[in-house]
């Protein structure tokens, strides 16, 4: 069980240093919720618990994090939707 933990906290976090995608405080917040929400999903699975939840708790935190951060933070180009 201790594993499960940090392996999802390590997702967690890894949602958010990912969560900047985009010049935008919208785009950097869609990409860290699409981010999140996928990481949150799949820590949700491998914790035991529900990924659905998991889903919708990393979306959270990660359009957040996107939202609070700006483009000299992380920059990881342009979002897929804009190109």
């Amino acid at each position: 069980m201790h594993t499960k933990r940090i392996t999802a906290l390590c997702a967690l976090l890894a949602t958010l240093g990912l969560a900047a995608c985009g010049s935008t405080t919208g785009d950097r917040a869609l990409s860290g919720a699409g981010i999140g929400a996928g990481t949150g999903a799949l820590g949700g699975a491998l914790i035991g618990g529900n990924p659905l939840t998991g889903a919708v708790i990393g979306g959270a935190v990660g359009a957040a994090a996107g939202a609070l951060t700006d483009e000299d933070d992380v920059d990881l180009g342009e979002p897929l939707w804009r190109r």
